[in-house]
């Protein structure tokens, strides 16, 4: 484990007769950030409650260097950041009593805290905001500007280079995971469904072309001119076409016959478009996105995990 800063063995939560965590190895390389995506409720957060200490086991382990999350709880937890999914603010400090709060609790020493808060307000531009009430934004949005989100890439990208930390970040954005991540693991179901690079993962399953057919009011009241358009592409690409999707007017196809040339795909589709009137249609490679979304259709409903919405959440190591 010499170059490992986080080894996860055989991690495992049940609630009653639901298996929230499903027996999840894996391992966090020193200097790397990790990321973990999932839809809601695939246990992404209780994954981290479990390796913050905050929630009991079942099963399993996990190691920070000697550490061990089981037995050697205080030194395991000495030794991680946890930004959790919640914020927790106190209205009557400031923007930088509260920096200072938490750089203390975290065990900053006293003559260290004033400069690690200095470099907090400068790294996500807070200057002209830092002593005043955090109450004055309560109801300010929770997203943030493209500038101030890259800052916030730069301050994570710092943990790593300079603390020589490693990360592991969830997030609902696949540009952040792609401009941040060495490695992505897609969390369905309890368990990993897949682990690896950014390009790792679009060649092993993104192979081929997205392609989204768009049909038009009239068409898509039809009750049967969904599956004639679907029977059609797959008469054109026999075993080499799946229908992903179909919402409203739109329909998602993926076609893996990767021989395939763009004039050929695009000479087929302008065929299909004169012989069935649909509207439009798009062609693209498959993204991170769409890996993401396949994987994800076979989430199961549940509403073990509290609701995420947008948020960020990160852990160093």
């Amino acid at each position: 484990m010499a170059h490992e800063a986080l080894v996860v063995l055989n991690l495992k939560k049940n609630f009653q007769s639901l298996q929230a965590v499903d027996n999840l190895t894996f391992a966090v390389h020193k200097n790397e950030c990790f990321g973990l995506l999932g839809v809601n409720g695939a246990g992404k957060t209780t994954t981290f409650r479990m390796l913050t200490g905050d929630l009991p086991m079942s099963s399993g382990n996990a190691y920070l260097g000697e550490a061990s999350l089981q037995n050697d709880l205080l030194e395991f937890q000495s030794n991680i950041g946890y930004c959790p999914q919640f914020d927790a603010q106190i209205d009557r400090l400031t923007g930088r009593e509260t920096l200072e709060l938490f750089a203390l609790i975290r065990g900053v020493p006293n003559h260290r805290v004033p400069s690690v808060v200095n470099y907090m307000i400068n790294l996500a531009d807070l200057q002209a905001h830092a002593d005043k009430p955090t109450e004055a934004y309560r109801y300010a949005s929770s997203g943030v500007d493209p500038a101030a989100r890259r800052k916030i890439w730069q301050g994570l990208d710092d943990v790593q280079k300079l603390m020589g930390a490693a990360v592991i970040l969830t997030s609902h954005s696949m540009e952040e995971c792609e401009a941040l991540c060495q490695r992505i693991s897609i969390m369905v179901n309890g368990s990993f469904r897949c682990l690896g690079s950014t390009q790792h993962l679009k060649s092993k399953f993104g192979e081929g072309f997205t392609v989204i057919v768009k049909m038009g009011q009239e068409q898509a009241a039809s009750s049967n001119a969904a599956s004639t358009i679907s029977n059609a592409m797959l008469a054109k690409f026999p075993g080499n076409c799946v229908l992903r999707d179909s919402h409203q007017a739109l329909l998602h196809f993926h076609v893996t016959d990767t021989s395939l040339r763009w004039s050929q795909l695009f000479e087929t589709l302008e065929t299909l478009k004169q012989e069935l009137s649909f509207e439009d249609y798009i062609v693209s490679d498959t993204t991170l996105e769409q890996i993401f979304l396949a994987f994800a259709r076979s989430q199961r409903d549940t509403t073990t995990e509290a609701p995420v919405g947008c948020f960020r959440k990160w852990c160093p190591f």
